[in-house]
């Protein structure tokens, strides 16, 4: 069981656009500070003109969900967020950004299967990177589809689950549901009554979706 603190990692990524600042915490099992990597996580940030960065708390809420589960679990800030080089582009470079960092684990280490999430603008960053990357799960919170559009990005093949709140009030959950319901093969979803697009005082709520999500993949 995983009980102790991650171990924090900061880095820099290369990318396509430049250098992309990374965290990378790693779970430590009791006993051991080696444990082996069966999978590792990836996970998006918000939209960067609007404040998104690696440590909005719903990003740090999905990472450690992965965590919890024993995956390392990637964050890291889009290009021209924070110390990363390059500009915005419209979610297609931060598409290019998420496969670049994805690489990166794939290479340190491989044979895990990758776990892919994204929140709001990540969300559909994520399920666009999902197409080319081939995650064996993914998590899509909120995803700003009508900020950055899915039209022609493929449903994913693996287990995939889409957490949305019916308050949201920055992506009308009347759209994303009704995007759901043209996938296939289809999601899960999970509407959580009365959160908003934050997920204020529902952390702990979102948290536990994702993890008895993944529980049910495995299963």
């Amino acid at each position: 069981m995983i009980r102790r603190a991650p171990r924090a990692e900061r880095l820099t990524l290369p990318g396509p656009a430049g250098g992309l600042e990374a965290l990378i915490e790693t779970p430590v099992a009791d006993g051991s500070e080696s444990a082996p990597v069966s999978a590792f996580a990836v996970v998006c940030h918000p939209h960067p003109l609007y404040g998104g960065a690696l440590d909005n708390k719903v990003v740090h809420t999905l990472a450690r969900a992965f965590n919890q589960l024993g995956a390392p679990a990637v964050r890291f800030n889009f290009r021209g967020v924070g110390t990363s080089a390059g500009t915005y582009d419209d979610g297609r470079g931060e598409t290019q950004d998420a496969l670049a960092v994805i690489a990166y684990g794939r290479k340190r280490w491989p044979g895990a299967a990758l776990w892919l999430g994204g929140f709001s603008f990540g969300g559909s960053v994520a399920v666009w990177a999902a197409g080319e990357a081939r995650p064996a799960r993914l998590v899509a919170v909120a995803p700003g589809i009508t900020k950055i559009g899915v039209t022609g990005a493929a449903a994913p093949a693996c287990p995939w689950l889409i957490v949305q709140g019916d308050a949201d009030e920055v992506v009308p959950p009347k759209i994303v549901l009704a995007w759901t319901r043209t996938l296939v093969p289809a999601p899960e979803v999970v509407v959580l009554p009365g959160a908003g697009h934050f997920f204020h005082g529902r952390i702990n709520d979102l948290r536990e979706t994702v993890v008895a999500f993944m529980g049910r993949a495995a299963a």
